[in-house]
């Protein structure tokens, strides 16, 4: 069986990229399909055949994608897949575009339907996180919202089939995109480098978030409800939004955007109290990270985060994105007492092994429907 992958951009690292890296594992010879590639800023993808978009040779483009949105659609129609027998499209945005045709299955791993464009779209108008084009950005996206959603939808008719990353992400494409999921499958969590600390290992007194620092991600009322508190807290991230939060952040909150080890990163896990989330996560990848380390988790309850974590078990659930409510759930948090070994139970049905046998098992179902 020939296969195919395809990813909106291959240009950063995080959860959608390990989700790459575990279906190489599955089809090595694969090629990925993107619409842009930035070697240095993917070493990860070294292990692919990556053929990115003529998109590739626009200058600034394989790192500043925002004002592209007419061209990348057309850069992925671009593509042809008649040689393959299955193309998966691992997406948030505009990869399910491609064009394929009835010998070939398109499965789709859906990390969210575009975001900007329907559940993030009210906070991508108000903090499009652009710097000193973010009211031009806010406009642009108000007057191009409807020929962008109407083409959204055509490509996401194109998909023979989906797979959500979470009931939460299931309940948007059903909602925004009018179609059935064939199946839920978590993205694959690294059980065995994010492990319980030794018994001897000092906690630290501080709570961690990890997160890019964009908008929708809502570090601004973690932030501000932590300069309430009087906590201590570090952010580990990078992005757009750096600026800003560093100018409402207290002495007490610290900042690391540098790039970090894997033994590094689970250093900061491993010292930590509890683990915060603020965002309406379509999964919530450092969230389980946490759990897997023995971490309890507070985070917002209409989440992806909240089918990882087990509320009053593992974690706190807050209701609102305020930071009044995430007060409320650390002094909740600071009453209870949680015990790492349930957190890490919570999250091994998540392994990587899990996500490639389930996986195998739909791919083999749904190829044998298409003979």
């Amino acid at each position: 069986m020939k296969v195919a992958l395809v990813y909106d951009r291959v240009n950063k690292w995080g959860g959608a990229e390990r989700v790459l890296l575990a279906l190489h594992a599955l089809w090595p010879q694969a090629p990925l399909y993107t619409a842009v590639y930035d070697k240095k800023r993917a070493a990860w993808a070294d292990v692919f055949t990556v053929r990115p978009s003529f998109l590739q040779h626009i200058p600034g483009a394989s790192f500043i994608h925002e004002p592209l949105p007419v061209l990348t659609p057309m850069a992925f129609e671009s593509f042809s897949f008649d040689d393959f027998d299955l193309v998966i499209s691992v997406t948030s945005a505009e990869a399910k575009n491609i064009i394929t045709k009835p010998h070939t299955v398109h499965l789709c791993y859906c990390l969210t339907p575009t975001r900007y464009l329907w559940s993030g779209y009210t906070q991508y108008r108000k903090q499009p996180g652009l710097g000193a084009i973010s009211g031009i950005a806010s406009l642009g996206l108000s007057v191009l919202a409807p020929l962008l959603r109407s083409w959204d939808l055509v490509a996401a008719s194109r998909p023979d089939y989906y797979i959500a990353i979470s009931e939460r992400v299931g309940a948007r494409i059903k909602k925004y995109y009018h179609r059935e999921v064939t199946e839920v499958i978590y993205p694959p969590v690294d059980v065995e480098s994010f492990r319980l600390p030794a018994q001897n290992k000092k906690q630290g007194d501080y709570f961690l978030t990890v997160s890019r620092l964009v908008s929708y991600k809502r570090l601004d009322i973690i932030i501000r409800a932590f300069n309430s508190l009087k906590l201590p807290l570090i952010v580990i991230g990078t992005g757009r939004q750096k600026r800003e939060l560093k100018q409402i952040a207290g002495s007490h909150i610290r900042f690391i955007d540098r790039h970090l080890t894997d033994s590094e990163l689970v250093g900061y896990y491993e010292g930590c109290r509890a683990f915060v989330y603020g965002a309406d996560e379509d999964f919530g990848l450092a969230a389980a990270e946490a759990q897997a380390i023995g971490k309890p988790v507070i985070a917002y309850r209409q989440s992806g985060v909240s089918e990882i974590v087990k509320e009053g078990v593992t974690g706190v659930l807050f209701d609102q994105q305020t930071p009044e409510s995430v007060v409320r759930a650390v002094h909740e948090f600071e009453s209870m007492h949680v015990s790492p070994e349930t957190c890490r139970n919570q999250v091994l049905h998540m392994s990587e092994a899990h996500f490639k046998e389930r996986i195998q098992k739909v791919v083999r179902s749904l190829v044998q429907k298409n003979i």
